[in-house]
């Protein structure tokens, strides 16, 4: 199990987070979604055979919700 911390800057209300748990939620491997609007970041529980971060990224640029940056928790 890996974690990552993405920085996504286009958070801004329980819309995004609801857009982006959505997006994430049922790619295989991703086992949870935490959005933190305030923080405008988005925690991910994965397994990192299954999913990497890259899928994550291109998923979210899809959403329109570009990641800036990516730090693993």
């Amino acid at each position: 199990m890996a974690k990552i911390t993405l920085s996504v800057p286009d958070i801004s209300c329980e819309h995004c987070e609801r857009t982006i748990t959505s997006a994430l939620s049922p790619v295989a491997g991703v086992r949870s979604v935490k959005v933190d609007i305030p923080a405008k970041r988005v925690e991910v529980d994965y397994d990192a055979a299954a999913v990497d971060v890259e899928k994550m990224k291109g998923i979210l640029q899809e959403e329109d919700y570009p990641v800036e940056s990516a730090t693993p928790a």
